[in-house]
């Protein structure tokens, strides 16, 4: 007669079939929550205030932005972001009617966080400011005051004109033309007509007969050929960039001897700047927006 198997206590949870034989039972422990012998690392107390082992210590950074790079002006923009979450609700006013401020510039920023912070970045802070600026004044709440008050100028903004063109001892007017990557710096003197571009001639500069009639648009297009003398100095890009400056600084410094003719220098598009670019090439492009040929095959 088999005699009654007795299993152990760590191994009764643990067998399926009781009639198996001793030798093949695979024997578990089982440790219960008090037992304190197969701890591995002693309990961790989060009210001490400083460790028990001061080797041990490791050095935490002040903020999650110090792996940027740039800390403390991501902090600094986080910081404008949680502002404008918190107070977006509160009444505006029209831009127009918000009160002027001068911010600062992005040389001046650099200097304050003292972080080589990019011009695009800096941007992005400032267009924060002016949404935060547009809060009604009289609802603007304190803590938002002294978040803006780090990055204004210590200058009065209604104080800042600017300088108005005029004539030189000289006699003469001076405009600035820019198009694409080219610049012109134009002095106009009233004179026979005689145009200098570089030192050169006109016919000698622009050997396309478009580039010449585009460099003296604003001249002909108001009837001054004859009555001014042009003096050009140009630089960068190419012959058209070139002579489309130098139709925006002759048609500026005109205006400084001629202001009535203004309306007729719009009209003939010689005051607003041409802000249209060359479109870069994308990967995978044969040109800007060309694709190449699709083959089956």
């Amino acid at each position: 007669m088999a005699s009654k198997l007795s299993w152990p206590l760590s191994s009764r949870w643990t067998i399926q079939c009781p009639k198996c034989h001793g030798e093949i039972l695979r024997k578990r422990t089982f440790i219960s929550t008090g037992s304190s012998r197969a701890i591995a690392a002693p309990p961790v107390n989060l009210t001490q205030n400083s460790p028990s082992n001061p080797q041990n210590a490791r050095v935490v950074p002040a903020s999650p932005s110090y792996f940027t790079g740039r800390p403390d002006s991501t902090d600094n923009y986080l910081n404008l972001l949680a502002l404008l979450r918190r107070y977006q609700t509160l009444p505006t006013v029209a831009p127009a009617q918000a009160p002027r401020v001068a911010w600062r510039t992005v040389t001046q920023y650099r200097l304050l966080v003292g972080e080589p912070i990019r011009a695009s970045k800096y941007h992005k802070v400032v267009e924060v400011l002016q949404r935060l600026n547009r809060i009604h004044p009289a609802v603007m709440p304190a803590p938002l005051k002294e978040a803006m008050e780090i990055y204004k100028r210590d200058i009065d903004p209604y104080a800042v004109t600017k300088r108005p063109n005029i004539i030189d001892a000289d006699g003469r007017a001076y405009g600035v033309g820019r198009r694409k990557s080219s610049s012109a710096k134009v002095y106009l003197v009233q004179g026979e007509g005689e145009v200098l571009v570089n030192g050169k001639s006109i016919n000698s500069a622009f050997g396309r007969i478009h580039d010449r009639e585009s460099a003296l648009w604003a001249l002909k297009a108001t009837g001054r050929m004859d009555k001014y003398n042009v003096w050009a100095l140009v630089s960068g890009g190419g012959s058209t960039g070139q002579a489309e400056a130098i139709t925006l600084g002759a048609a500026k410094a005109l205006m400084v001897f001629e202001p009535a003719l203004k309306p007729a220098l719009r009209r003939a598009g010689c005051v607003t700047r041409d802000p249209r670019r060359v479109e870069r090439k994308k990967p995978g492009h044969v040109k800007a927006r060309k694709m190449p040929a699709w083959v089956k095959r």
